[in-house]
């Protein structure tokens, strides 16, 4: 594990932390180059330290070892990026709400393929392309990753939307599905769940987002897998039970290169 300190932006206020996971074998097999993954909430990803409920993380090293030397999962890096804590709901919303602000998705996205992205490639050993790129997140976090993979879908190819805040602004983000999927060249691939315990507007708000990527034209199991975990609820402890099968979607072992 790597960690950057004091990681700043021209497009953002202040200094972030960037986490780096890198797989086994990182370090021995100099010559191979690795998918990415960018994920928000950085914070609670790795350390029980930081994370915002102590001593309960996403588990997301763990998880990625254990998946890579069972051979389910293709090796890749995975960058945690810590939010701004009080500016976290500007940076993580697509839209300004007349009640709530926020809107400033767009200038964090900036930070992140401007700025972040270069920096990884200029420090790891990183593959190119969307079917090697991949970014997501939780609550906000997953509606900031969404909505920047589609803004973006040049660049990341993969996204996993963990327990999405489509409520976000009177649901601003199907509406925008509906605006950007007939532009898209080529659809993310996208990893969809939500907690059947996490209440009954955040699991029908994801059930609508499900439905409305397949009326777009994505396809289940192919390019959208959307799950209801059972017993799943809205916090760390339950998001680390699927970091593994998220990334068994979005980075199996045996990849088709026609993506």
């Amino acid at each position: 594990m790597f960690k950057h300190t004091g990681f700043t932006s021209r497009f953002l206020q202040g200094e972030r932390d960037i986490s780096v996971y890198v797989p086994p074998g990182y370090e021995e097999a100099t010559e191979r180059q690795y998918p990415l993954l960018i994920l928000q909430d950085g914070q609670n990803l790795f350390d029980p330290k930081t994370s915002f409920i102590r001593g309960k993380t996403w588990r997301v090293a763990e998880s990625a070892d254990d998946a890579i030397d069972a051979g389910e999962v293709e090796p890749l890096v995975i960058a945690g990026v810590a939010n701004a804590g009080e500016r976290r709901l500007a940076e993580y919303t697509p839209s300004r709400d007349m009640k709530m602000g926020g809107g400033d998705a767009g200038q964090y996205a900036l930070m992140l393929t401007r700025e972040l992205l270069p920096f990884l490639r200029a420090n790891y050993r990183l593959r190119s392309g969307p079917a090697h790129t991949g970014i997501g997140g939780s609550s906000l976090g997953a509606l900031a990753s969404l909505w920047i993979g589609l803004r973006h879908a040049e660049i990341f190819g993969q996204l996993a939307v963990l327990s999405p805040s489509v409520w976000w602004n009177h649901r601003y983000i199907l509406a925008y599905l509906n605006d950007v999927a007939p532009e898209l060249v080529r659809r993310p691939r996208v990893w969809l769940d939500v907690g059947d315990q996490e209440g009954r507007r955040t699991l029908a708000d994801a059930r609508a987002l499900d439905a409305r990527l397949l009326a777009l034209g994505w396809r289940a199991d192919v390019d959208l897998h959307f799950e209801e975990v059972a017993g799943g609820t809205h916090d760390e402890p339950s998001w680390a039970e699927r970091v593994r099968p998220m990334l068994r979607f979005l980075f199996p072992a045996e990849r088709r290169d026609s993506r």
